[in-house]
């Protein structure tokens, strides 16, 4: 999932915002008119979205108003359409917030950083270019979706909630499947290897997911 979708005609304000957001380790898209960005957000979801109002084919008022038919994600209307019926109208289609051009950059980071602190904060937990979900149960590697099982996603979050620790075998079996598991301890083993074909770079020589010999696996 992108966690912000600009919509945005004008590429050098596009390009700008998406520069200070991905400085902030946000994983960002943009969309210069309301028909790629539908498309977009019906491909790839996003946590959050900045729209502007002035848009090719499909304004942005009316891009609100689809989004909001089917997701709560966070909407911030930027626009240089000053008007209070203009302001009134963003809110009542769903927006979050509404911003006049030009705005200042970091109230928007700051509302954005509140936003996802509120809404993100207790679901989430990232290390370096994975995003996991726990209430989702989804994990993310560069914004791109991992498909994972469940034993293998319970497995990747107990390992990344404990980053940096050398955890037993012992202990991630009876975590994961329990200690009256039917499940052969090697089944470990089997999800470890799944884990780094689908999350290392080179599986064969990992760099994230370690064996710590004899007592267990750290993940880094």
């Amino acid at each position: 999932m992108i966690d912000i979708l600009i919509i945005e005609d004008n590429k050098e304000i596009a390009d700008l915002l998406a520069d200070f957001l991905r400085a902030e380790n946000y994983i960002v898209s943009t969309a210069c008119s309301g028909e790629k960005a539908l498309s977009l957000f019906e491909k790839y979801g996003a946590r959050l979205v900045l729209l502007d109002i002035m848009l090719p084919g499909i304004d942005g008022f009316s891009v609100c108003e689809k989004i909001r038919k089917t997701s709560d994600a966070p909407i911030i209307i930027l626009s240089a359409k000053s008007d209070k019926n203009d302001k009134l109208n963003g809110l009542i289609l769903g927006a979050d917030d509404y911003m006049e051009k030009p705005f200042d950059i970091d109230i928007l980071l700051a509302k954005i950083a509140g936003i996802f602190k509120r809404k993100y904060a207790l679901d989430e937990i990232k290390s370096k270019d994975l995003t996991l979900n726990r209430a989702e149960k989804t994990a993310y590697r560069n914004g791109t979706k991992l498909e994972l099982t469940a034993k293998e996603f319970e497995l990747l979050l107990l390992l990344v909630e404990n980053s940096g620790k050398t955890l037993t075998k012992e202990y991630i079996f009876n975590r994961i499947w329990g200690s009256d598991s039917a499940s052969e301890p090697q089944t470990l083993t089997v999800h470890m290897n799944r884990l780094r074909e689908k999350i290392e770079c080179n599986p064969k020589k990992p760099e994230r997911f370690q064996t710590v010999w004899g007592t267990g696996y750290k993940f880094i």
